[in-house]
């Protein structure tokens, strides 16, 4: 069976389509840069086409031949108006997927309580709802799979559990602490996503089905569980009825390393009650010898993941919206735009390699080797301006690839043993990168370390000019320990 993901290059999608493979089926990825997909291992076994969900024009050709079309794309935490943009963007996919006469559309969204009306429900749930009415309207059979919080290694929703009870052991909490979820591990949600390709035609599988795991806990109870599967002390929790769903998002964006403007609809969600009110989807894909995965082994496994450094895809892993049409540090021709420079270059007496392995080690815990207050007061900023902050980390402690996030920055381009280049994604007004090189020089190695700033009209030469002084001190010292981080190695 020909199956089309959207998504590949988030959390779901990148983990959905070797699933896929593994079942039998052909993939086709619908993404807006294709490039971001070169460094994955499945790569070579995908057909990958360009195209954008919010640019109806682009979606006529990659649906041909397709028999299953995967929604899975969502423009959660990006603005005000992603209502409309979802809705829009489900409608135009839908239709497309109809005039190539696509059998079916499987669409992941969000588990919502049947006994508050749909006006009334969190601009995140109400969303996920309208998205999947959306894609009806073309005429194609939907087959819309609901969870709530989903648990696994890189998940936002799993991140924002773990780092809150792993941070705080005392903690004072919203009243939502104490409101029943039925989680679900990922790994049972891509095993529900795999089955629902292979689902028979007709009016009993187009339509909703509510997926979930075997336990109802509380938020409360997750955290204390989690706390026990992590080896943690038992932690204190005090439930208050004074903090909003606003106050909550920046405590959890202060906390942990989801931004507030992704953790204000997460935590919105966890206001409502969701409990499966059916588990009608058993009926064709039943449930595995011994039963969906409980909420401590799906804990276990993610840590695993995590410890084993084999975490495949992150909730982080998805680009902010924009990014794709700007141009490159590497254009010759801005339109007679500045384009700011700050070159720092030096021989380290160690090999190559050993130089390289720092290089792509940089960031998440092992920080930018200086001046770590400048770095976290820029990371505290860009949180207060509704940006990503400096603590979203990386998917993995010593391997990048193209396409993942790097605290405040994403990897666009990446030659392995050489080049490292960063594209900002911090609140700027303007484009920023970071260039990283490796080339060998004598008996030892060559450094070369390039910041970049295109500034955006008078407010863009005012921030270049007020950082300025400042760049001696951060990208002086980063080249610096850089080279003595490598040279001890």
């Amino acid at each position: 069976m020909r199956c089309l993901v959207t998504g590949a290059t988030g959390y779901l999608g990148g983990r959905l389509v070797p699933e896929l493979l593994a079942a039998g089926h052909q993939v086709r990825c619908l993404v807006r840069e294709p490039a971001r997909l070169r460094d994955h291992p499945w790569r070579g076994a995908v057909e990958v086409v360009a195209g954008d969900v919010t640019r109806g024009g682009t979606l006529d050709g990659p649906f041909d031949g397709v028999d299953v079309a995967y929604y899975l794309v969502h423009s959660l935490g990006t603005g005000p108006d992603f209502e409309a943009v979802d809705r829009d963007a489900a409608r135009a996919f839908g239709r497309a997927a109809a005039r190539a006469g696509v059998r079916r559309i499987v669409y992941l969204g969000g588990l919502v309580p049947r006994d508050v009306p749909e006006g009334q429900l969190s601009p995140h749930l109400r969303s996920r709802v309208a998205t999947g009415r959306a894609l009806r309207e073309g005429g194609v059979a939907v087959t819309e799979l609901r969870a709530a919080v989903v648990i696994g290694s890189g998940s936002a929703s799993f991140e924002m559990l773990r780092h809150l009870t792993e941070r705080l052991p005392v903690m004072v909490t919203p009243r939502w602490v104490d409101t029943r979820i039925q989680p679900i591990a990922v790994r049972d949600v891509l095993r529900y996503l795999v089955g629902a390709a292979g689902l028979p035609d007709g009016p009993d599988t187009d339509r909703v089905f509510d997926i979930g795991g075997p336990e109802v806990l509380t938020y409360r109870a997750m955290m204390q569980r989690y706390a026990r599967a992590a080896g943690l002390r038992r932690r204190l929790i005090l439930a208050v009825p004074v903090l909003t769903p606003g106050l909550s998002s920046q405590w959890v964006g202060l906390v942990t390393p989801v931004p507030g403007g992704l953790a204000r609809p997460l935590v919105e969600s966890l206001r409502y009650e969701v409990v499966c009110a059916e588990h009608d989807l058993a009926r064709w894909i039943p449930d595995p010898p011994g039963g969906a995965i409980g909420f401590d082994r799906a804990v276990t496994l993610a840590l695993r993941r995590i410890r084993d450094d084999e975490v495949a895809t992150r909730w982080s892993s998805a680009a902010l919206p924009g990014a794709p049409s700007d141009p490159l540090p590497t254009d010759p021709d801005w339109a007679g735009g500045s384009l700011y420079q700050d070159v720092r270059e030096r021989h380290v007496d160690a090999d190559p390699q050993a130089l390289w392995q720092v290089v792509e080690g940089i960031g998440g815990e092992h920080g930018w080797y200086s001046f770590p207050l400048a770095w976290w007061v820029r990371g505290a900023l860009d949180r207060l301006a509704g940006g990503v902050g400096l603590r979203r980390g990386r998917r993995s402690p010593g391997r990048l690839r193209v396409g993942d996030s790097l605290d405040f920055w994403r990897v666009e381009e990446i030659e392995p043993g050489r080049l490292l280049r960063l594209r900002a994604e911090m609140r700027l007004p303007g484009l920023a990168w970071l260039e990283l090189t490796v080339t060998p020089e004598g008996a030892g190695a060559h450094y070369r370390q390039r910041a970049l700033f295109h500034p955006h009209g008078l407010a863009g030469q005012a921030y270049w000019w007020s950082v300025a002084p400042f760049h001696a001190v951060v990208f002086g010292g980063m080249a610096r320990n850089i080279a003595a981080r490598a040279e001890r190695r």
